[in-house]
């Protein structure tokens, strides 16, 4: 039920994305707004994570989870209802804003309820299923939906999510409220939304703009300068907004770098990727997500089989840099894709190779960085987690599209012949570069994390102290 509620939020970060073009047909809103669609939840979710995971901690994970399916359902039947454009960006960044506080309840939960390591291995292993292949169902759901009802119907299905997510909460999750003695840190909450939001509207712009303009670099400044001082108040803050106790940790500083690394790396396969499929291979909406489906069913048999079995044995260390090897050498399979490649010989073994490398980093990942966390930081931690993910989506966005778009530019500006076959050419030659900076993602995180992740499995807070009541 908790990964229910998780995928739900990382549903509505891809499966609008295949609704766009009808949304904007219906709607009559330019191809130059079409971008708030995306933009305006990923601002609202993005600056508001810390702040929705202390909120978890402070009014206990039941009652947090409860605000954030109600609200997040309220709004997707306000956007699929949408009868204007404004009214479908203010439900999107409505969603966003009970997302903030969805995700990391929901995690928090997750991590304080399951505290043996083998049960705890299985739960994160689902959980990581749902993280490493979220953008994927995304693109299948979006695609079947939009094609076989009505764009309205990818806002919609998040009423059905809610309600079995919310019976779940009420079945399964225990009530009661997190610290009672602890404040929220009114200061912390303005730096750190306001360093998020500057730094995610920074990188959205620079993707459909430039890394020159003034918007993009001095948003980014300013989210970096925010971020400083709020690193700064969080040392004498009385009650911080974020523990920085929570990050200084190895293992779990090595997790989350992994996480940010993979998030950054994965943008090049479902965006270029399903590019790909229906630009150049003629794919429709509903064929490009079915093609995703062997990346889903890797990540599973890798997560299920693999992290599910051996994270609680071994620990994280030689899981996730096997894991950053693996999604590193599929993904330099898409380098060599051309405008005449086929699915089953060229895109089909790259997306198993990739899928089965993501299944052994986000269950580890994600298990490790919300292990020995005591339960009134659960949330703050789990927070943590979801914006460093949150961040490096951004950032991988920004800076892959960068690329692709360059280099297809130069490519096209010097190519010869045929306009269009020059132009195909051009715009795979982006795509292969990209692929190849997402594959030093990878390899870059292997090399960190191998490094950072300590030996052993970790020490997790219910061997330490009681348990503490939620």
């Amino acid at each position: 039920m908790l990964s229910l509620a998780q995928l739900m939020v990382l549903l509505d970060a891809t499966v609008i994305n295949i609704a766009l073009p009808r949304a904007q047909a219906d709607l009559h809103f330019s191809a130059g707004n079409r971008q708030w669609v995306i933009t305006a939840y990923a601002l609202a979710f993005g600056s508001l994570l810390l702040l929705g995971g202390r909120l978890s901690d402070l009014w206990g994970r039941r009652n947090a989870l409860y605000v954030g399916l109600t609200g997040f359902a309220l709004a997707s039947a306000m956007g699929g209802a949408a009868h204007s454009f404004s009214m479908l960006v203010t439900a999107r960044a409505i969603q966003g804003v009970f997302g903030a506080l969805l995700a990391p309840a929901a995690l928090a939960a997750l991590s304080v309820t399951f505290r043996d390591p083998k049960e705890r291995a299985k739960a994160f292993a689902i959980y990581g299923l749902i993280g490493g292949s979220g953008a994927a169902i995304g693109l299948l759901l979006g695609g079947a939906l939009t094609q076989w009802a009505s764009w309205r119907s990818c806002l919609f299905i998040n009423l059905f999510f809610a309600a079995v997510a919310l019976i779940g909460v009420a079945i399964f999750v225990q009530g009661g409220r997190g610290e009672h003695r602890t404040q929220l840190d009114v200061a912390g909450t303005v730096l750190a939304s306001g360093g998020l939001f500057f730094v995610v509207f920074g990188l959205s712009h620079a993707v459909n703009s430039s890394w020159s303009d003034v918007a993009t670099w001095g948003s980014l400044i300013l989210g970096a300068v925010l971020f400083v001082l709020f690193v700064l108040w969080q040392q004498h803050s009385r009650h911080p907004l974020l523990p920085l106790r929570i990050v200084t940790n190895r293992t779990r500083a090595g997790s989350l770098v992994a996480l940010l690394l993979t998030s950054m790396g994965i943008f090049a396969i479902f965006l270029f990727l399903a590019y790909y499929l229906q630009d150049l291979l003629g794919y429709s909406p509903l064929r490009a997500g079915v093609a995703f489906l062997p990346i889903v069913i890797a990540i599973s048999l890798s997560s299920t089989l693999a992290s599910a079995r051996l994270l609680a044995m071994t620990g994280p260390r030689p899981l996730i840099p096997t894991g950053m090897v693996l999604s590193m050498m599929g993904i330099i399979l898409f380098t060599r894709l051309t405008p005449y490649s086929d699915y089953w010989g060229h895109v089909l073994p790259g997306l198993v190779l990739t899928g089965l490398g993501l299944g052994l980093i986000f269950a580890p990942a994600v298990a490790s960085a919300t292990a020995a966390i005591e339960p009134r930081d659960a949330g703050a931690a789990s927070a943590m987690v979801n914006t460093t993910q949150q961040i490096g989506g951004s950032l991988g966005a920004a800076v892959l599209n960068t690329i692709a778009v360059t280099v297809s530019v130069r490519a096209l500006a010097s190519a010869k012949g045929n306009v269009a076959q020059a132009q195909r050419n051009a715009t795979l030659h982006g795509f292969s570069v990209a692929f190849w900076w997402s594959a030093g993602f990878f390899a870059v995180g292997s090399l960190l994390t191998l490094f950072l992740l300590e030996s052993g499995t970790p020490v997790y807070e219910s061997e330490l102290a009681p348990r503490v009541s939620e």
